[in-house]
């Protein structure tokens, strides 16, 4: 139990330093999974052998010198719609329940150069289209520190496994709050770089112009440690950008004395949750004691992100899921006469009703007599929010807020009421609309013992603002007390 209470960076370097080996490190996830598996199921896909095997690998390039990063020798689990060469992989969808991708993506050939060792493939929503992980054609996530609840969504199963010590941490994506509001629910550490950090290359696409992979982790090193592994240029992605400055380690530890810090007003307004207003507006003050100056102001567009934000998403979501059709790869209806009927029927079968429901809203607003008046009208306002939120930054470093408006729902809530699912997103979408990086990290509890996330968001490429200010409330905060000390001892007994 001891040593899957380390962090990812601390695990690294007893390994280097011999205390323990990478093999140890994965049999005590391993068991971990045994035991806790089928109470949470975060994963989709295990493979325990690949996994030892490479864990052997690893250790002789370790003592010999060729592999000395910062996360060398850890166990990771990479989210189901992020492609693993020869390794299943989902999207938790009927329609890629046996797709074995012959490459994997530039995200995860990053960490493999860094030495990971990657454990399996976590369940999310459907094609990431969610906020709870209940719309996995697998089975429902459910959330570590109480399995009543869910875990948040698409990367839900990221989250629950990182909470519940399944892996040290994990890889995720971020369409419209789907890595920050996961680790809000389940008391972890989340973060969407800056639009085009990350190579999309091997990410299977829900909204190309919002999504961005990104770490969960125990703590904001090794936040930035994931990040900084993950990160670099691919000229097989035409949205990646080459960033000079991918060191994010190494300047962590700053000080934010002067730093001005905005809270937008209306992130604080209708809606939101009492104990989440104290716990934020509570860390905020901790970040003040740190040196910062703090300062509300008006966000007065960001209450229009929501339905911007689901016009364009399920707009590119048709466009992106139109290839999935029985003709060429993915599941195929078994019955049919003729191509139309194939394809009806194996996209009624393959699909499951969420991402239905958004391939219909997508079309509906693509269609030549409503273009103009939802999906135009929605590009004008996604415009409007970046243009708002460019001016804060004139302003201050970073800004402040929840990272959503209530603790981890129950499970089934969500599905039965979908505009409060929608609702969930409402801190988080706005920075996917403008491509800005923000991270979640836990602040506080409930009074039913659930965490509750603190949002801090950055201007375009401020990456490494962002994780300094979280690092420093880290600090002044202390050591959030993870679920696998508070919860999951009883589970074992």
């Amino acid at each position: 139990m001891e040593l899957l209470n380390l962090t990812a960076v601390q695990l690294s370097a007893k390994i280097k330093a011999k205390e323990v080996t990478v093999a140890e490190a994965l049999d005590a996830v391993l068991e971990q999974i045994e035991k806790l598996e089928r109470d949470i199921h975060s994963y989709v896909t295990i493979d325990w052998e690949r996994a030892k095997k490479s864990a052997e690998e690893v250790q002789k390039k370790i003592n010999k010198g060729e592999l000395n990063g910062l996360l060398a020798g850890v166990p990771i689990a990479v989210k189901d719609n992020i492609c693993t060469k020869d390794l299943l992989t989902t999207c938790s969808s009927k329609m890629l329940e046996n797709f074995l991708p012959s490459y994997s993506a530039q995200a995860v050939e990053n960490l493999k150069k860094e030495g990971v060792v990657i454990i399996g493939k976590t369940n999310m929503d459907e094609f990431a289209m969610g906020s709870t992980t209940e719309t996995s054609a697998f089975g429902v996530t459910k959330n570590p520190w109480n399995k009543e609840h869910v875990p948040g969504g698409s990367s839900g199963g990221s989250a629950a496994a990182v909470a519940a010590a399944q892996c040290y941490c994990a890889l995720g994506s971020d369409t419209g709050g789907s890595i920050r509001q996961p680790a809000s629910y389940c008391g972890i550490v989340g973060m969407k770089p800056t639009y085009g950090t990350v190579s999309r290359y091997g990410l299977i696409a829900y909204g190309s112009s919002l999504e961005q992979i990104g770490p969960l982790c125990k703590d904001v090193t090794d936040c930035a440690a994931v990040l900084e592994g993950i990160t670099s240029y691919d000229k097989k992605d035409s949205t990646s950008i080459l960033r000079k400055d991918r060191e994010f380690i190494k300047d962590l530890k700053v000080s934010i004395k002067g730093w001005k810090i905005g809270i937008p007003k209306d992130y604080f307004g209708e809606g939101l949750s009492e104990e989440v207003r104290k716990a934020v507006l509570g860390a905020a003050k901790e970040l003040e004691k740190r040196g910062a100056r703090l300062e509300e102001f008006d966000l007065k567009h960001v209450s229009y992100a929501i339905p911007a934000y689901y016009i364009l998403a399920c707009a590119e979501a048709s466009s992106n899921l139109g290839r999935f059709d029985g003709v060429k790869y993915g599941y195929r209806a078994e019955e049919f006469h003729g191509l139309h009927q194939m394809y009806k029927k194996t996209r009624s079968q393959g699909f499951g009703m969420e991402v239905k429901k958004r391939i219909m809203l997508g079309t509906f607003a693509l269609s030549e007599a409503y273009y103009e008046a939802y999906y135009l009208k929605a590009l004008k306002v996604r415009a409007l929010i970046k243009e708002e939120l460019c001016k804060a930054f004139e302003k201050y470093d970073i800004l402040l807020g929840p990272t959503t408006p209530n603790t981890a729902p129950k499970l089934g809530d969500s599905l039965s009421h979908p505009m409060n699912m929608y609702l969930g997103d409402i801190y988080t979408i706005a920075l996917n609309l403008a491509g800005l990086p923000g991270i979640s990290l836990p602040c506080g509890k409930d009074k039913g013992g659930l965490p509750i996330g603190l949002q801090l968001i950055g201007d375009c490429f401020m990456d490494k603002k962002v994780m300094q200010a979280a690092y420093a409330y880290e600090e002044e905060r202390g050591r959030f007390i993870p679920c696998i000390d508070e919860k999951l001892e009883s589970w074992h007994s």
